[in-house]
């Protein structure tokens, strides 16, 4: 958000503002479709538990690196 913002300042805010929107809608687009996919494919324990250990695993290592042991 801050990069949009910066962005915005130094190069105009309508095409920052078109590029960004596009952006997240592609984004969001590509997740919609991963989502689905994987819905249909596995069954809805197993990516609940997928999503906590993927959660869990990135807050170690964000703890980790702000420890500074990484």
């Amino acid at each position: 958000m801050l990069a949009t913002i910066t962005l915005a300042t130094q190069e105009g805010w309508f095409g920052t503002w078109i590029g960004s929107t596009v952006g997240m809608v592609a984004a969001d687009a590509l997740a919609i479709g991963v989502g689905a996919l994987l819905g249909r494919r596995l069954p809805e324990k197993v990516i609940a538990y997928g999503a906590a250990a993927l959660f869990a695993l990135f807050g170690l290592l964000l703890i980790a690196d702000g420890a500074g042991w990484l």
